[in-house]
């Protein structure tokens, strides 16, 4: 449950006043880009980059090679980040970074180059560019997707239970625009009560989407912390144990555990919560499998769930070149192709308003109009407030629910293991 806040603790007290030296190969003098340099970049999940896209980069800047080193999970990543970081050396010459991780990095802005350019002023999302924005104005990353959510489904599974099925359905039963929780887990019970089977895949996935809209769930704006007393995320964490556990809608099963993947395989829930970024994963899980769709609905209105930037540590001896690069990948001509690759809608403004983007279908979600309902479900989004405790929190809280969804923990002690954990942050 502590390893997150080890993590942050570890950079502080570890970090020396200067940078060591990347381990990508370089030349002196490589920052002006006329050595033979190797750029390395580090990922997680499915961002939707692949080695076409590099190779067009490579071709267009001759001497640069690229070096994708992509780790399994966000958590992974930020681990290898947190240990490198402390080291001064090791790290990527660009690394990405998760939204719910970037506040406590973000209390380390010596770390990190300076991105901020004029050139690129009104690229983003004003609310993407705050994020990595540090009180003084210095800009640690620039955005890559963000993450506004819908519902995807198996319109196959609905069907035979004989239930809504249709995009259009799904839609209207869950109550459309004044969409709430409480249809969708009423939604979920008549599905549950006619087929036994589980709704969704997990408490966590759930919870995330439901704290998301919370403006401010665990600090207030000055840094106070907040969680173990506000009313809205004990209802939240009330709300999603008992759909879960009491209504047994949950198909108990921790995100991103290899049951939870082999799940995708063998018909295990019927509906999940899906930002954009989350449909390169549904279909990298369900190769095969036939029946998902997205519908424009997302209870309690507008949330984001996830999203990344591309920062560049100070630590490597290409920051010059990786800045370069990592203005290329957060362009809306790679952000497009990005989407189109895996799902992760951009947060590029020239992009979220091309043809190419609100015209897009998606084959795999039974040619779902992806790009216009992600349009859809982004307006009106208000970006809660993460500040550098939110990751440290967030684990207890996700650690909490799995003992209770995946183990049969008792909720009630759990809730109060999380009031703990909480209170020991101060």
């Amino acid at each position: 449950m502590w390893a997150a806040a080890a993590g942050v603790t570890g950079i502080a007290l570890l970090a020396t006043a200067c940078s060591g030296n990347s381990d990508t190969p370089s030349d002196e003098g490589s920052d002006g880009g006329t050595e033979n340099i190797t750029l390395t970049l580090g990922t997680f999940n499915e961002p939707g980059y692949t080695d076409e896209m590099f190779a067009a980069y490579e071709a267009e800047n001759p001497g640069v090679t690229i070096e994708n080193k992509k780790a399994a999970t966000s958590n992974e990543a930020r681990d290898n980040l947190n240990t490198r970081l402390a080291s001064g050396s090791g790290a990527s010459d660009v690394e990405m970074i998760e939204i719910d991780w970037l506040p406590e990095l973000m209390q380390f802005p010596e770390k990190f180059e300076d991105l901020a350019d004029p050139a690129l002023d009104g690229r983003w999302k004003d609310w993407k560019v705050a994020q990595a924005t540090t009180p003084d104005g210095k800009l640690l990353g620039y955005g890559t997707d963000i993450g506004p959510e819908a519902i995807a489904f198996r319109g196959d599974l609905l069907a035979a239970a004989g239930l809504p099925s249709t995009r259009e359905e799904v839609a209207a039963e869950l109550g459309g625009a004044d969409a709430t929780w409480d249809d969708y887990f009423a939604f979920g019970k008549r599905y549950t009560d006619a087929t036994g089977k589980p709704f969704f895949d997990a408490a966590g996935a759930i919870y995330q989407g439901m704290i998301n809209q919370v403006e401010n769930a665990y600090e207030e704006n000055d840094g106070t912390i907040i969680a173990a007393t506000n009313p809205e995320v004990k209802d939240i964490y009330d709300a999603v144990t008992k759909a879960s556990v009491t209504d047994n809608l949950s198909a108990h099963l921790g995100q991103w555990s290899d049951d939870w993947t082999a799940s995708f395989q063998t018909d295990g829930f019927a509906t999940m919560l899906a930002p954009g970024w989350m449909l390169g994963v549904i279909e990298g899980n369900s190769a095969g499998i036939t029946g998902w769709d997205i519908a424009d609905v997302f209870p309690g209105g507008a949330g984001n769930w996830g999203g990344s930037f591309m920062t560049v540590p100070s630590q490597g001896k290409n920051v010059e070149a990786a800045k370069k690069f990592a203005a290329w990948l957060t362009a809306p001509e790679q952000q497009l192709q990005a989407y189109k690759n895996k799902g992760t809608f951009p947060s590029q403004v020239e992009a979220l308003a091309s043809d190419e983007l609100l015209g897009s279908t998606n084959a795999f979600f039974n040619d779902a109009p992806a790009g216009q309902i992600l349009a859809n479900r982004a307006e009106g989004i208000i970006a809660p407030f993460k500040g550098p405790n939110y990751f440290a929190i967030n684990d207890a809280m996700q650690s909490a629910l799995t003992e209770v969804d995946v183990n049969g923990g008792d909720a009630a002690a759990q809730w109060d293991t999380f009031v703990s954990a909480v209170n020991a942050l101060g």
